[in-house]
Formats: C-alpha cells, sequence, structure tokens
C-alpha cells in the first residue's frame, strides 16, 4: 500500500527537524493510486471551485476545485481509512518524534485540493495543525507547468515567500510530502499549461499537548463548519 523510505528514522527526523518538510517518493503505491485516481474523480463531483483572495492570509488566492473533511467523511471510507493506516501512523511519528493524533475538527482532517486549469494556485499560508502528509494523486511530470510546493522553513512570515532563499519542491504521480506545515509558511505555484491537473489529498495531523487557535480560513475555503466529531 505505502512504500516508505529507506532511510533510517533517525536520518529521517533529523531532516525533517532541520528543514519541515521531507519528499516521500513514491509513497502510494500503483494500485492504491489508481484507487484514489477513481475515488478523486467521484468525490469532484461535490467538490466547490473557490476564486477568492484570502483576507486571513494576506490576501493571498485561492483558485481551485476543494472538498472538505466534513464530506469525505460522510462520502469516503477508503480515505477515511487511509488516514488512521496503523503503518501511516506509526511512520509519522517516528518522524515528529512524538505522538500524533487526528484534529478535533473534522473538517480539516483529510481535504481534496484539485488545481486543473491554467493560473490555479494555493496561495501564501501556514496551517493550523502542526503535521500535513499531502498525498499526490495527480501532478504535472514537467516542474515548467507548475503546481510546485514553495516553503520557507521555521517562519510563519508570508512574506519570507517573497525573499531570496525559498526553496521550492516538485512532486510527481504517487509522490508525498510531511510539512511542519503550522510553522512553515507554503503555497503552491500556479499551474502555466491547459491540461495538466494537481490533485492532491492533505492529511493534518495534532499532538496530545497543542492547543490551537483555528482560523477562519479552513472553513472560507472548504465551506464547512468546524464541529468537532
Amino acid at each position: 500500500m505505502f512504500t516508505f523510505p529507506d532511510e533510517t528514522a533517525a536520518a529521517l527526523r533529523a531532516r525533517f527537524a532541520q528543514e519541515g518538510y521531507v519528499r516521500l517518493p513514491g509513497l502510494v503505491g500503483p494500485d492504491l493510486l489508481a484507487r484514489l485516481g477513481a475515488e478523486a474523480g467521484r468525490l469532484a463531483a461535490i467538490g466547490q471551485r473557490r476564486d477568492f483572495a484570502m483576507a486571513c492570509t494576506d490576501d493571498s488566492p485561492r483558485h481551485m476545485t476543494a472538498l472538505g473533511g466534513h464530506l469525505i467523511a460522510e462520502h469516503s471510507p477508503l480515505i477515511t481509512g487511509l488516514y488512521t493506516d496503523p503503518t501511516l501512523m506509526s511512520f509519522l511519528q517516528n518522524l515528529t518524534a512524538g505522538p500524533v493524533i487526528a484534529p478535533p475538527h473534522v473538517l480539516e482532517r483529510h481535504v481534496l485540493n484539485i488545481l486543473h486549469r491554467p493560473g490555479d494556485t494555493h496561495g501564501a499560508h501556514t496551517d493550523d495543525y502542526p503535521y500535513a502528509l499531502v498525498l499526490f494523486i495527480e501532478a504535472p511530470e514537467d516542474p515548467a507547468a507548475g503546481g510546485l510546493l514553495e516553503y520557507a522553513p521555521h517562519t510563519g512570515d508570508l512574506g519570507a515567500l517573497e525573499r531570496h532563499g525559498v526553496r521550492r519542491a516538485h512532486h510527481r504521480r504517487g509522490d508525498a510530502y510531511v510539512l511542519r506545515a503550522d510553522t512553515t509558511a507554503h503555497r503552491v505555484t500556479a499551474l502555466t499549461k491547459t491540461g495538466r491537473r494537481r490533485t492532491v489529498l492533505n492529511f493534518a495531523y495534532t499532538t496530545p499537548e497543542e492547543r490551537t487557535t483555528v482560523t477562519p480560513s479552513a472553513a472560507l475555503l472548504y465551506g464547512g463548519p468546524h464541529q468537532e466529531r
């Protein structure tokens, strides 16, 4: 189902602590990737197109089709099962050097983000919860087609993404990455070519000790309530 890196847990932990980011090439195996592709195609029909500037993140743009965790919890046992997969949870705990748990708000636990038009982008932001695991169901093969992750480690200052030294990462279909998402300013660059798609599942995790102040950003993007479940 999942293919984890050959690196030792200690090496991965050290890289994650230093960079706030770890790329996981080919994490999603072919059979699971095919199932997720079919599931994403089915769920896209109930997704919502979003085209607006997010006021609480310095008016950064959102141009995408999105589906929130409340709808995924209702319509996709496959994704909700993957979210709590024991081998995946064990890997994340080794990587982050501590326990990880589901956030109390179902809206942000597992979301589907689809960039599918030229100019589609997920603008600058930080997440409400500390850890994001992003699984690539579709991605442009050519980095020049856009859909790249840009991130600035160890800062929530969105302006850092405009300064020299910002990191940029290209991912392929079946890849994944883990991001320290609450303290790493990040964004997705705009698609530049017709016919290219970037479809990702974003799994959010927190810790038992974390006391998060939830921002309105997720409700604005995904259109659902911040209810606990």
